[in-house]
C-alpha cells in the first residue's frame, strides 16, 4: 500500500513538472529589460527562444467606448529567429534541450502510467516495477535537460549583465526560467521516487511461521508416552462367556 501511494505521488509530481516545462516553450519572458525613456513612454524589451520584441507603452490616454482608458501598449518585434543557422549557438542548444525534455516527459508519462501498481496493464509486479523504474529514469533525464537549458540561458544573461565591456542591451532573468527550474526539480524528484519503487518490489515477501512456544522435557516425554499405544494382555474367555 505504501509503495502504491508513493508511485501515485511520484506520478503527480512528474506530470506537474512536465506541464511546467512544456509551458516554458511558448512563454515570452525568458529575459526582460525595462527602459524608462520619459514620463510618457516606457519600453520593455523581452525575448524567448524564438523571438525578441519590445513593448512600447505610451502614457497617452485613449477613448474606448466613451470611457478614458489607461496607457496603451504596442508590441514591436525587434528580431525574429527565422533562420536556424544564423541564430546564436546557445539558443539552438536551449531549443534542442527543451524540446527533448518535453518529448522525454511524454514517453515517461506513458511508461509511468503502465508501470504503476494501481493500473491493470503491464504484466506481473516485477515487470511493472521495471517499467516504473524506466519511467523514473526518463523523467530524471527530462528534468536534467530542462535544468541544463534554463541554466545555460541564465548563465548567458548574467555574464552579459555583469560584463562591463558589453555595450548592447542588457537583460535580467525572466519568469520562464524560474518556471523551467521548478518543473525540472519536480521531474527529478518524482523520477527518483519511481526508481526507488523497484527496490521495494524486488524484496521477496516474508513467510509467516506459527510459534507454538518452547516445549519442556516433561511435556515432550508425555507426548511420546501418549503416542505409543499401550499393550494390553489378551483376555481369555470361558466357553460359557457368550451364553
Amino acid at each position: 500500500m505504501a509503495s502504491t501511494s508513493a508511485e501515485i505521488i511520484a506520478f503527480l509530481l512528474t506530470i506537474s513538472g512536465w506541464v511546467l516545462v512544456s509551458s516554458t516553450l511558448p512563454t515570452d519572458y525568458w529575459k526582460v529589460s525595462t527602459i524608462d525613456g520619459t514620463v510618457i513612454t516606457t519600453a520593455t524589451y523581452w525575448a524567448n527562444l524564438w523571438k525578441t520584441c519590445v513593448t512600447d507603452s505610451t502614457g497617452c490616454p485613449t477613448l474606448l467606448g466613451g470611457r478614458r482608458a489607461t496607457a496603451k501598449a504596442i508590441v514591436i518585434p525587434v528580431l525574429t529567429f527565422t533562420l536556424l543557422f544564423l541564430t546564436a549557438g546557445y539558443i539552438q542548444a536551449c531549443r534542442g534541450l527543451m524540446i527533448s525534455a518535453v518529448c522525454l516527459g511524454f514517453f515517461g508519462a506513458i511508461f509511468g502510467l503502465v508501470g504503476m501498481k494501481c493500473t491493470k496493464v503491464g504484466g506481473s509486479d516485477q515487470t511493472k516495477a521495471k517499467i516504473a523504474c524506466l519511467a523514473g529514469l526518463i523523467f530524471i533525464l527530462s528534468g536534467l535537460c530542462s535544468m541544463t537549458s534554463c541554466s545555460l540561458y541564465a548563465n548567458r544573461i548574467t555574464s552579459e549583465f555583469f560584463d562591463p565591456s558589453f555595450v548592447a542591451q542588457k537583460y535580467e532573468l525572466g519568469a520562464a526560467l524560474f518556471i523551467g527550474w521548478a518543473g525540472a526539480s519536480l521531474c527529478i524528484i518524482g523520477g527518483s521516487i519511481f526508481c526507488f519503487s523497484i527496490a521495494e518490489n524486488s524484496n521477496p515477501p516474508r513467510r509467516g511461521y506459527a510459534y507454538n512456544g518452547a516445549t519442556s522435557v516433561m511435556s515432550s516425554r508425555t507426548k511420546v508416552h501418549n503416542s505409543v499405544p499401550e499393550k494390553t494382555p489378551p483376555k481369555h474367555f470361558d466357553k460359557n462367556a457368550y451364553v
